[in-house]
């Protein structure tokens, strides 16, 4: 014999299905948000590593870079940067000592011209979070 369930049975198992989702996508929406607001940390050129500095005369100055990506479009996939137009943020190579490749270190301004960048900030875990550069 097969047991058919009950109207109020179905009912009841869509009902929890459809909060659990919905507490499921609430979580998710919090979730980055949190971690954009914890990524709002600001800090002051003359406390970032000489590296740093450099590169950020070398953007004030419009090069020339060590790097041919420098200069690129940055796309900001992570969306951890304020949104902007695509074009907005360029990314630029920081050196780090004792590496001969590029490393996790950069430096993404926005605005036009590069030259005069609406606002800057550094990443030293490629892209996983970034810091504001207060001048």
């Amino acid at each position: 014999m097969i047991l058919m369930e009950s109207r109020a049975g179905r009912m009841l198992r869509r009902s929890v299905m459809v909060t659990a989702a919905a507490v499921l996508s609430i979580g998710c929406v919090l979730v980055p948000v949190q971690a954009r607001e914890a990524q709002d940390s600001a800090v002051a050129l003359s406390d970032l590593p000489v590296q740093v500095q450099r590169t950020h005369a070398l953007v004030l100055a419009g090069g020339p870079f060590p790097y041919a990506k420098d200069g690129t479009v940055f796309g900001n996939r992570e969306r951890l940067l304020p949104r902007k137009a695509r074009g907005f943020y360029r990314e630029y190579t920081v050196k780090t000592p004792g590496v001969r490749h590029r490393g996790a270190r950069r430096l993404v301004c926005g605005g036009e011209p590069p030259t005069r960048p609406e606002a800057c900030y550094y990443t030293e875990d490629h892209y996983s979070s970034f810091r504001r550069i207060q001048y």
